[in-house]
């Protein structure tokens, strides 16, 4: 009898362990595991997390002050010089410039270093921004219907119905030219995107039995639509999200290049552009690093955020 229970206690212990160790994983484990296992989405994760590295430590990693312009305080500096690194056999008694100068004498290195803080933080805020406007327009617009779904919808229509970068050049133009006003006028052509995503999740969610289950029981609509349908909409909007922090990058620099975003001496890419395109066969590299910046943190977003597609779509994970 005794060995007889000792027996059913060795059993109940070990199912119990087996039950320990077959747990199944939680979404967003699950994910990580699908996100891991795509290869482009990683490369876009180490180009990215790079780039945020790179803007954080910037005062650390850049040789001078993106605006200290240097005549004077350099012997025989000139504008417009060619890249100078000494471990590639430039002379030893020449000032040493990874990326050579700009046409006022600034450390081009130094620049296109702090230009990832001004394009990273208006990339991050401006999509902050469209996200959490076009998140709560689309919720409503969905949830409530009628009139209010025609109102705002039409609204968003009524702007997607203009290219992107003319739209933003036209705000801008009425704002001012300047960075924030850049912002803003970024974040107004980006929130029917988010608006339209999210649309479309909630009337697909608020159809579900759970949710006819919480009308059942009593709950608000507010409860509703705060608990039970956005936390489940939020999934395309992730990814939205990380492919459109590119896009206003890339938006951004196009409205600095054009004279109405960063102006000078912000250290920005577009700008950078802008201010040495005609010497673009004296002086490429003053053209070419800026240019390679932005490709990459675009190339980085576009990459993270095709793998997170592919991680939180299940149809792909079958």
């Amino acid at each position: 009898m005794i060995s007889r229970s000792k027996a059913l206690e060795a059993l109940e212990a070990q199912s119990q362990e087996l039950d320990l160790t077959e747990k199944p994983l939680s979404q967003w484990r699950l994910t990580m595991r699908r996100f891991r296992g795509r290869t482009s989405g990683m490369i876009g994760l180490g180009i990215v997390v790079f780039l945020i590295l790179v803007a954080v430590f910037a005062p650390v990693i850049a040789p001078y002050d993106p605006n200290e312009v240097l005549i004077g305080k350099e012997e025989g500096i000139k504008p417009r010089e060619k890249p100078c690194i000494h471990i590639l056999g430039c002379p030893e008694d020449k000032p040493q410039h990874i990326m050579g100068t700009d046409g006022n004498v600034r450390d081009e290195f130094s620049r296109v270093i702090f230009g990832s803080r001004v394009s990273l933080t208006l990339g991050f805020f401006t999509v902050t921004i469209a996200l959490l406007v076009g998140s709560f327009l689309g919720a409503v617009a969905g949830y409530v219907g009628g009139w209010l779904d025609n109102v705002i919808m039409r609204i968003m229509d009524v702007i997607l119905g203009f290219p992107s970068l003319l739209l933003a050049i036209a705000i801008v133009a009425v704002l001012g030219p300047g960075l924030q006003n850049a912002l803003i006028a970024i974040a107004i052509v980006t929130i029917p995107a988010y608006a339209r995503v999210m649309r479309a999740q909630v009337l697909a969610i608020k159809e579900t039995d759970y949710v006819s289950a919480s009308i059942a029981l009593g709950a608000s609509a507010r409860q509703i639509l705060l608990r039970r349908v956005v936390p489940n909409a939020l999934t395309p909007l992730v990814v939205l999200a990380t492919l459109g922090v590119a896009t206003a990058i890339l938006e951004a620099a196009g409205l600095s290049f054009l004279g109405l975003g960063a102006q000078p001496p912000t250290p920005e890419w577009g700008s950078m552009l802008a201010s040495e395109r005609n010497n673009l066969f004296t002086s490429p590299h003053l053209v070419f690093f800026p240019g390679l910046a932005i490709m990459i943190t675009v190339l980085g977003f576009n990459l993270m955020g095709d793998g997170l597609r592919d991680a939180l779509d299940p149809t792909l994970n079958r």
